[in-house]
């Protein structure tokens, strides 16, 4: 019985995480994010708590957004809210959730707690 539960459980967990959500980004790094500026590459900061229930939305809804073939140049970064406060006061992010798009080296658009795809997409959308 406990085994059947398990198993039920790991189903029903993958079916929740959706088929791209492994990996909507990569752990922010300086070089990286200034090469992407560098190229004029469309760039997504996301700030996010493993703990956040509203980072743990976002996060197949980006990674849907990624497989989007428009958004294929987009660079995603991330940076944890508990452990990276120099990114936090760097980027002026106060909370976890938050989204920041630029568009190369300029700022287009900000999000904080979002959780509606089409206004994700249309954050997105700015970096382009």
């Amino acid at each position: 019985m406990q085994t059947r539960r398990a198993l039920l459980f790991l189903a029903a967990a993958a079916a929740l995480a959706g088929p791209g959500t492994a990996e909507a980004g990569q752990p922010f790094s300086a070089e990286a994010f200034a090469a992407a500026q560098a190229e004029g590459r469309p760039i997504l900061v996301a700030v996010a708590a493993p703990w956040c229930p509203i980072c743990r939305t976002q996060k197949p809804i980006l990674a849907k957004l990624a497989d989007d073939p428009r958004f294929k140049r987009l660079a995603v970064f991330e940076i944890d809210f508990d452990t990276q406060k120099d990114l936090l006061r760097r980027f002026d992010a106060r909370q976890q959730s938050t989204l920041i798009a630029f568009k190369g080296a300029a700022e287009v658009g900000r999000s904080v707690g979002e959780t509606q795809p089409e206004w994700i997409e249309s954050l997105l959308e700015k970096t382009l």
